[in-house]
């Protein structure tokens, strides 16, 4: 085989059109930050930033139905590295977890063959990150190891399982929807499937309960008064069959922003439930003029939700404060709560609904909850950002009658300015101050809060195809001449008449024309930047159309009609044929004879006899005489110079008149146009008779007959580059003519009818593209053999549409299912490294790093003390690495150029790392407030959260235990107060009176006990307990009694009978032992919280922190957490160490020392020096020398030998790049 050149590098690509229904769950925002989502059986991996599809991802079989990132919340270093994983559930019950930046799939699942359900990953990852929950259907809840495709264990349930969600947190915790009702797991676990079957619980419909059968007429203010007097919507009985005629809840989501919260969504409304009481809290409806919920996401860092409702519009809801505003004077605190109550603060446009175009599904940006993605059925993703503005005190709102919402006091510890214009838009938790709450935040707001209002901006648009039909065709090839201004253009003619042009470097849409008012059947360019389309109607009963032939100027969009006035009412055109040389055009028809158009001038040239045969297949010879034509020019053009140079007097007239003919020509227009050189085209009649005929300027001329091949059937297709004719029949048959040794060869490829042949561009470049009704094959024609095959229902399930080649070594094909897929020639999957293709827009996504280059990326952006002044710029840096590295990584930085000096947690929000986040966020604010309390020379003891001053503000309720005790206190009271108004039941009573003596309120819980009603069972043991409660003295021989039976009762059982005696006796330490003895760890520290002096708290809460570190349990960075809050500094310095986690500990034990919060220890030094050494190390494997030298420099002794180590390599000049080993044991990650 002679090697042909490759004439211009693209990437495999696929430009997705339309959704299938199937797909409309499968969409998911990661923390990595970018959104995946799922057509037909490709999955899409877009940019949000940038708008951008940066890698499509081809191997699935049937319709994706789910996809999910997984989850970041783990300490990165080289053996745990920042990677793009992805799983991808379809309808055949397959799951694929993916390697995004390769493309490749990393591991392949199957259990069953019906769609999955629901999966996700687990989020707590200390044990493991690779663990992934399935729901097989029917009714199978199936754990995976997503990176081996191990299966760790297999449940199966009564009822069919919906959809699952986990409690964010306590990972013990799943509830399942099921089709009768909820499911409540509380023993998942990684180890061994739930041990029982849950607990059951139904949901009765909320327009079965009996408020809702009240006459109209009752209910004067409509459906939020009706809503309120349902209490109750969970029964533990099943109810009967009247009462639920159908579970239409759509779906079931634990709240991230408060422990024990859960939302149901039903179209018309959102219910919000405590689980402790099992009942509905807070209730968001819609008016009934309103438009119903598809679907809400809760938010985490404030308690808001993100509904999209059946007319894709977005609102985002906020709870309101339970602190009543400065104009509002409360007369009873108890009237004060009534319910949750969402606001709607801001909505974004709708889109126009029909029957083909409906919104799916929204996701929100998991790391900052401020921007969401709204995928369309018709293929578009609409980017929607939440902006926050300062409103003007002037023109607060009071027609909509909502109380303002201010911005936060401080953003991580560091207090907003005075007067600062503009609100940091960095994530919602920046934007919105957190939910105030009666009794520990002033009602006004702070000096320096400022009002907002928010409203949506779309930031981004992506478009996909319209449906299908499509007709493809390349633009003309890529050649020395036009290598300069050449751009790999793609035209997509579709069904509703307009034709799309792509741009295959990018994979963008370069323009979109809407050329016909009818399907386009096919496109022929005529230069680099024009073409000719033409589209047929509808036939009329007689047979004929209108047919549309549109001349079109890629550079200024002008169209115009072709043939003129020409195309009512005549015979369909089948297809259009322009010569190699663009000069020519060949019109063909159904049932008339063809016509022959000049294109430059688009005059007409000859209409051919009514006797002329029908034309089945028809091509232009590659062959011409232009070559010929250009040297007699050239001669003309000599004896033109002579005539000017010699100024010969003698020169025969005729001669003169010659050239100023050529002059004339040549000033028309250059070149080759002026002149018009011989062609020639072939073409079959019905017969295969293959007929000759040559054009040259206005005149044709019949050439040589060619009597039909016999075995042969009737000629489709003919296709013709250099000395090689290749015809196909409609019985599958191909003939290779070779036209120098006069030999032909006639294969049958047993395929079908042969639709389209096309040849590779490119010189020598004999490769074929055959396209069949059932798929399509690539054939090299000068050894004739097949070198790949692509067939419906064998290795691909869509229909091929049309076919081209894009270049010369890469094909195009349409599909049925609304793509446009470029492909390599072996036709196999169009997946690709996402790293190898050049995009518009630069992309920030660390992830796209090789691991060790995304670390220096993170150490470089998060630790600069080597240099004064912010840079952005790593060139400078003295990096040892490879220069391309270190260009992707100026790649990156370059793409974060807009931004100014930022605070590093700005950069851990960029990299989407969960869990840094989450320490970090912790981290900052105790270390602030801890270094608060100690400077006015008043020492905290350990453990003893600071006296929180006006200007403080607390963690927010979403970090649950870490928050401060008093602000703990307060939102657990708020909540029994709500439980209480909202309480229906007796169970629902006993349960808030048992809450209310543990906090300590004990004048209430004597009020609900002595509700109970005498025909109850408990009557007198309640009665007795009222009694108990008001009458106790803290005399010794009660107290003593009390502390025996409580003991008592513990050890027989009654764990909460007797908890509750020790906190009336104010025994609640002792309370706290005996929960964490039986196990309960969560209520222990819950009741330390409420109950306990800090000194006392901070013990229990320790000995927490001790079993959260116990290798059964295995939750270090909870147990982290815990100390954080305690501000125990030392203590977690040392476990950070000790977890090898070198770069947090290095930079934490850095802030401590910045803020002045002691690391209160006897030798703070050998920790200091033990963690700044390592960090040092870790630079230097990584390439950040500088940064090395400065940390062994700040270690103090520790750090010396390193130090003489950097200093000696330099003066030897050489950096050795560090051994594998080395780096495995500065960076090995302690499991």
């Amino acid at each position: 085989m002679i090697p042909y050149t490759v004439n211009i590098k693209l990437a495999a690509r696929t430009l997705t059109g339309t959704l299938n229904l199937q797909n409309k769950t499968a969409v998911d925002w990661g923390w990595q930050g970018l959104i995946a989502q799922g057509c037909h059986s490709s999955i899409l991996i877009i940019d949000p930033k940038t708008s951008q599809t940066i890698q499509v991802l081809e191997r699935h079989k049937a319709t994706v139905v789910k996809v999910k990132w997984s989850r970041e919340n783990y300490h990165h270093s080289l053996s745990s590295p920042y990677s793009l994983r992805l799983a991808s559930a379809d309808a055949a019950g397959k799951i694929i977890v993916w390697d995004v930046v390769s493309g490749m799939a990393h591991c392949e699942i199957q259990e069953h063959t019906k769609p999955i359900q629901d999966m996700d990953w687990l989020w707590a990852q200390d044990a493991s990150r690779d663990l992934l929950l399935a729901v097989h259907p029917p009714n199978y809840i199936v754990l995976w190891n997503g990176d081996t495709g191990t299966k760790l264990w297999k449940k199966s349930y009564a009822e069919n399982i919906l959809s699952f969600s986990f409690d964010p947190f306590e990972p013990s915790n799943l509830a399942l929807l099921t089709s009768e009702g909820i499911v409540f797991i509380t023993d998942f676990s990684h180890s061994k499937p739930p041990g029982s079957g849950g607990k059951k619980v139904y949901i009765a419909s909320p327009h079965s309960s009996p408020a809702h059968n009240k006459p109209a007429a009752a209910q004067p203010t409509g459906a939020k008064k009706a809503l309120n007097k349902v209490k109750v919507l969970i029964t533990n009985e099943k109810p009967t069959a009247e009462a639920v005629t159908l579970n239409d809840c759509l779906q079931l989501s634990y709240l991230p922003s408060k422990r024990n919260h859960m939302l149901l969504l039903y179209p018309r409304e959102i219910l919000i439930l405590d689980l402790e009481l099992s009942q509905t809290v807070g209730v968001v409806a819609i008016e009934r003029s309103g438009v119903p919920f598809i679907q809400v996401i809760p938010c985490a860092q404030r308690d808001a939700l993100y509904c999209l409702h059946e007319n894709g519009c977005i609102t985002l809801r906020v709870c309101r404060s339970t602190t009543p505003s400065p104009n509002e004077t409360v007369i009873d605190p108890e009237q004060n709560v009534q319910e949750l109550v969402y606001d709607l603060r801001s909505q974004c446009d709708a889109i126009r609904v029909t029957k083909t175009v409906r919104p799916y599904r929204v996701v929100i940006c998991p790391v900052n909850e401020n921007s969401a993605a709204l995928v369309v059925s018709d293929g578009r993703v609409m980017l929607w950002e939440l902006k926050a503005h300062a409103n003007l005190p002037t023109v607060h709102l009071l027609s909509s009658g909502l109380p303002p919402l201010y911005s936060p006091v401080n953003f991580c510890g560091t207090p907003l300015h005075q007067n600062q214009k503009c609100i940091p838009d960095l994530s919602l938790n920046t934007m919105i101050g957190h939910s105030l709450i009666s009794g520990v935040d002033s009602p006004r707001p702070v000096a320096g809060q400022q009002e907002i209002h928010m409203k949506f901006l779309l930031t981004g648009l992506l478009s996909g195809l319209p449906l299908p039909p499509f007709s493809l065709r390349m633009c003309p090839p890529l050649t020395t001449k036009n290598i300069n201004h050449y751009q790999p253009l793609l035209a997509v003619g579709t069904s509703n008449g307009s034709v799309l042009v792509y741009n295959l470097t990018s994979g963008l849409l370069h323009k979109e024309l809407s050329v016909h008012s009818c399907e386009v059947r096919g496109i022929e360019w005529v230069s680099l930047t024009s073409f000719l389309s033409f589209a047929t109607s509808v036939p009329n009963n007689l047979g004929l159309v209108r047919n549309e032939l549109q001349h079109v100027d890629l550079r200024t969009g002008r169209c115009f009609a072709f043939r003129g006035e020409r195309g009512n009412d005549e015979p369909a055109i089948e297809m259009i044929k322009v010569s190699h040389l663009k000069q020519y055009l060949v019109v063909v028809f159904r049932d008339k004879p063809l016509e022959l158009w000049d294109v430059r001038t688009g005059t007409l040239l000859r209409e051919m006899a009514k006797n002329f045969p029908t034309v089945t297949a028809l091509e232009w010879s590659p062959s011409h005489n232009l070559k010929s034509l250009k040297k007699k020019q050239l001669a003309a053009r000599e004896a033109m110079a002579r005539q000017t140079t010699l100024a010969d007097a003698e020169q025969s007239s005729v001669e003169s008149s010659v050239i100023s003919l050529l002059q004339d020509a040549e000033s028309k227009s250059e070149m080759s146009q002026g002149i018009s050189a011989r062609e020639h085209f072939v073409f079959t009649d019905t017969d295969g008779q293959v007929y000759h005929i040559t054009v040259e300027g206005n005149t044709v001329k019949d050439g040589a007959r060619i009597p039909p091949d016999g075995s042969m059937g009737s000629i489709a297709c003919i296709a013709w580059k250099g000395d090689t004719l290749v015809l196909g029949d409609v019985d599958g048959n191909l003939n290779f003519w070779d036209l120098k040794a006069r030999l032909s060869r006639a294969v049958p490829t047993h395929r079908g009818w042969v639709k389209k042949i096309r040849f590779a561009p490119g010189k020598g470049n004999q490769k074929l593209l055959v396209m069949y009704t059932d798929g399509a094959e690539v054939w090299d024609t000068k050894e004739v053999q097949m070198v790949s095959s692509i067939r419906v229902g064998r290795n691909v399930n869509y229909r091929i549409l049309d076919i081209d080649w894009c270049t010369s070594d890469k094909v195009v094909l349409a599909s049925d299912d609304g793509c446009v897929r470029v492909l390599e020639m072996a036709m196999k999957s169009a997946s690709y490294r996402m790293d190898e293709q050049d995009l518009t827009d630069p992309v920030w996504c660390p992830y796209l790093l090789l691991p060790r280059a995304a670390l220096t990326l993170k150490a470089f952006l998060l630790l600069q003390p080597w240099s004064d002044t912010f840079t952005m710029d790593i060139t400078h840096v003295d990096y040892k690495e490879k220069d391309e590295i270190k260009g992707l990584i100026q790649e990156q930085l370059n793409s974060l150029s807009k931004y100014e000096k930022p605070h590093s947690l700005f950069f851990i929000r960029l990299f989407g790392d969960e869990s840094d986040l989450q320490f970090w966020t912790v981290a900052a604010h105790y270390i602030q407030s801890f270094a608060q309390s100690c400077q006015p020379n008043r020492s905290v003891p350990e453990g003893q959260t600071p006296a929180e001053g006006p200007q403080s503000s607390h963690l927010d309720i979403c970090h649950d235990i870490l928050c401060e005790n008093s602000f703990f206190q307060r939102f657990q009271l708020e909540r029994v107060r709500l439980q209480e108004v909202k309480r229906s039941s007796y169970e629902h009573t006993k349960k808030c009176a048992d809450q209310l003596l543990l906090l300590g309120q004990t004048d209430r819980a004597v009020q609900l006990l002595l509700e109970t009603s005498a025909d109850n069972s408990s009557y007198y043991c309640d009665s007795l307990k009222a009694c108990l409660v008001t009458t106790i003295t803290s005399s010794g021989p009660s107290q003593s009694t009390i502390k025996l039976v409580a003991t008592n009762m513990i050890a027989n059982g009654k764990l909460a009978e007797g908890v509750q005696l020790l906190c009336l006796i104010d025994k609640a330490a002792d309370a706290c032992r005996y929960l964490q003895t039986y196990g309960e760890w969560n209520r222990a520290a819950w009741l330390a919280k409420v109950r306990l002096s800090p000194a006392e708290s901070s013990d229990v809460l320790k000995r927490w922190a001790e079993h959260l570190c116990s290798p059964q349990v295995n939750q270090k960075s909870k147990a982290i957490l815990v100390l954080l809050s305690l501000g125990c500094f030392h203590k977690v310095g040392e476990m950070l160490h000790s977890m090898r986690y070198f770069d947090r500990t290095a930079l934490f034990i850095e802030a401590c020392l910045k803020y002045g919060s002691s690391l209160t220890t006897a030798s703070p030094h050998k920790l200091i020096g033990a963690a700044f050494v390592d960090y040092a190390k870790l630079l230097r494997s990584i390439g950040l020398k500088q940064g090395a030298v400065l940390w062994a420099s700040r270690a103090g002794e520790a750090g010396k030998e390193l130090l003489d180590e950097l200093s000696q390599k330099e003066s030897m000049g050489l950096e050795p790049s560090p051994s594998e080993e080395e780096v495995d044991n500065s960076l090995g990650n302690v499991e």
